[in-house]
């Protein structure tokens, strides 16, 4: 029988299904409709952003490092255009794969190869890492044609940076270094600004210049937009904003003089540092032994490292800035100013030295024999210590402090270099704070006395004495020692000169300077310098020292040959010239060489000689001052304009007009 079917009523049903379907449908493109209004309107922007950013990279630009130069123009740092080749961990697969097969194509050394794995260990994943550079053209060419095997690594020109002296003066001007872990973390604590101005750079400054100017001579980093493709490839550039080269520092050092000072130190260690009195510009700043800047740009090696790090002779250390020594007999004209400031002696005043001063039950020596009655002059003119032991005595230990640290001794200079050591300027005060025991923290009157000759508990830098050298040479007025004399833009030429904090007059009477360099002149002539300054053509006024590197008995002093060579006394000088106007105050110590006027005062002749009457020691000269054999030059100088200091002379196209106006 057949089924009688009510078509309205499947009809009904029919209708209501295609309703509920239409409604399902239209709800479905209502959802699809609101999202892609929400994507499209309110959130347009933001996409729009990411796509952009799918499509294009931001990439650093990063700056030319700026240039150092000497007062003279001459280049003592500066960059060099070469190829590198550098491998990206991240993207490269096996790494220790890809550096054998890119061993074939371009010579990776064994040394390379240490290097790349040190840097690896300090940089991230996604580094790019040299493993070679300097790079030649032939070698670029056979890389390019093998690029495809390599993913992950690329050629890629790069600066580097430069020193054209080498070791000379490498303490002052530093060196640059890839930015280590230790470094970056130290990033994240500057102000944002300062963070994105070192995106894309791999090098900051280490030492030096390099490091105290680091911001001046960074620059400022430029950005491109680079369109790229699906496989991160770039296709065109969009838009670029030029990188700011980094400014050019004009340093008051005369590269020569510096030179020339080196050469004289020899294999000697020791110090120098020559300050103009009028100004406080540092002329030479020399640390013996030096290093060679160079080894550092692209990373030490390990074998170059050990033999800087572990040489007992500790070429890595800046003598002149960090280098503290007692400044022995060179302190006495400085005891006498303080004398006769203080009220405590008048210059007339005779002492009777015996050749030892007794105090407390114990005998300070002098001169063997004696020099009978000395006043002021004949003191400081033949060193004799028993004068400055009574007079230390008379003082006591806090009037000396505060008489001496306005000259700067054991306080900060605010030389214009990182990392100087203050040294060690005693007072009872200081002494309750430098020791734990109580037994300790009391100074005794003995202490007192040795004072007076430079020797006890004082221990200063180079700099400290030849910034108060200066400022006796002054006639009481300091300057703040500095080397950077000015700045130059790069992009503008402009040169500024660097702001000095104003000149403190400490208030020294006339009279009193001119008791005192008179006895320094008098030093030069019939005192411990005479042979030394003999025929000189100007007038200096100067004090020789000898100072105990170690403590020691008189026994034991008395054999000096005997001792072993760093227990020696270490021989200092200092001096200013020309007497009566002088425009260079010098101190020097050459480390454990013994008697100043045999060592140290010949190198501040021959610094005065060029200076002052522009003469350079001959090669006969230069060899006997080496080994300390030398007083007066010896034959006929050369003049200092003819003498080509380095083989290759490099001076700055753009600067020498500006730096001879300053």
């Amino acid at each position: 029988m057949n089924e009688i079917r009510d078509a309205a009523a499947e009809l009904s049903r029919f209708r209501r299904r295609v309703v509920v379907v239409g409604c399902v449908v239209l709800f479905g493109f209502g959802l699809i409709g609101a999202r892609l209004a929400y994507l499209q309107v309110m959130r347009h922007e933001e996409l729009a952003d990411r796509a952009e950013s799918n499509r294009t990279a931001i990439v650093p630009v990063v700056p030319n490092r700026g240039q150092i130069l000497d007062r003279n123009g001459v280049v003592l740092a500066s960059n060099y255009a070469a190829y590198t080749l550098e491998i990206t961990p991240s993207k490269a697969g096996d790494l220790h794969s890809t550096v054998e097969e890119l061993g074939t194509i371009v010579e990776v050394s064994a040394k390379d190869r240490r290097r790349f794995q040190r840097l690896r260990e300090d940089s991230r994943s996604f580094d790019s890492i040299p493993i070679r550079t300097r790079l030649s053209d032939e070698e670029v060419a056979r890389f390019a044609a093998q690029r495809y095997r390599f993913p992950g690594v690329e050629i890629k020109a790069r600066l580097f940076r430069t020193y054209p002296h080498g070791d000379v003066a490498s303490h002052v001007i530093g060196y640059i270094g890839r930015i280590n872990q230790r470094e970056k973390n130290a990033m994240d604590d500057w102000e944002e600004e300062e963070r994105a101005n070192y995106r894309g750079t791999d090098y900051i400054g280490k030492l030096g210049i390099e490091q105290s100017y680091e911001k001046a001579l960074h620059g400022q980093t430029g950005v491109e937009q680079m369109e790229t493709s699906a496989g991160g490839r770039a296709v065109r550039q969009l838009a670029r904003r030029p990188a700011t080269p980094g400014q050019t520092v004009m340093l008051s050092l005369d590269i020569k003089l510096q030179k020339l000072v080196e050469d004289m130190f020899g294999d000697r260690r020791g110090a120098l540092v020559a300050i103009d009195p009028k100004t406080g510009e540092v002329l030479a700043f020399v640390s013996k032994p030096t290093f060679d800047p160079n080894l550092f740009v692209e990373g030490i090696d390990t074998e170059s490292w050990k033999a800087l790090s572990e040489s007992i002779d500790n070429p890595l250390l800046n003598r002149a800035l960090r280098g503290t020594y007692p400044p022995g007999s060179t302190y006495k004209p400085f005891m006498a100013m303080a004398a006769l400031q203080t009220g405590t002696r008048s210059a007339e005043k005779v002492e009777n030295d015996p050749g030892f001063y007794n105090f407390g039950g114990r005998t300070f020596l002098s001169h063997r024999g004696g020099l009978g009655g000395v006043d002021m002059h004949r003191a400081i003119q033949f060193s004799s210590n028993t004068y400055f032991y009574s007079l230390a005595s008379e003082m006591g230990v806090d009037l000396i402090h505060d008489f001496m640290a306005p000259l700067g001794f054991g306080q900060f200079t605010g030389i214009d270099l990182i990392g100087e050591s203050r040294g060690v300027l005693p007072s009872k005060a200081w002494k309750r704070a430098a020791y734990r025991r109580p037994d300790m923290k009391t100074w005794h009157a003995g202490e007192t006395i040795s004072l007076g000759i430079g020797q006890g508990y004082n221990n200063f830098t180079m700099l400290q004495l030849a910034s108060a050298n200066a400022t006796l040479a002054n006639g009481g007025v300091r300057y703040q020692p500095h080397l950077v004399r000015a700045i130059r833009d790069t992009v503008t030429g402009e040169v500024v000169r660097q702001v000095q904090p104003p000149a403190q007059d400490l208030g020294y009477a006339r009279k009193h300077v001119n008791v005192v360099r008179d006895a320094m002149v008098a030093v030069t002539k019939g005192g411990t310098g005479t042979r030394v300054f003999a025929g000189a053509a100007y007038t200096s006024a100067g004090k020789t020292g000898t100072a105990q590197a170690v403590s020691l008995g008189p026994k034991a002093r008395a054999s000096g040959k005997a001792l072993e060579a760093r227990q020696r006394d270490h021989a200092l000088y200092m001096a200013f010239a020309p007497a009566e106007a002088p425009t260079i105050a010098v101190a020097a110590i050459v480390e454990n060489a013994g008697f100043g006027a045999a060592h140290a005062a010949p190198i501040v002749r021959r610094v005065f000689d060029y200076w002052i009457s522009g003469q350079y020691p001959n090669d006969a000269d230069m060899a006997a001052v080496r080994v300390g054999r030398a007083a007066a030059p010896i034959g006929q100088p050369l003049s200092a304009s003819d003498v080509q200091a380095f083989e290759a002379q490099a001076e700055a196209e753009e600067g020498v007009e500006e730096t001879s106006a300053l």
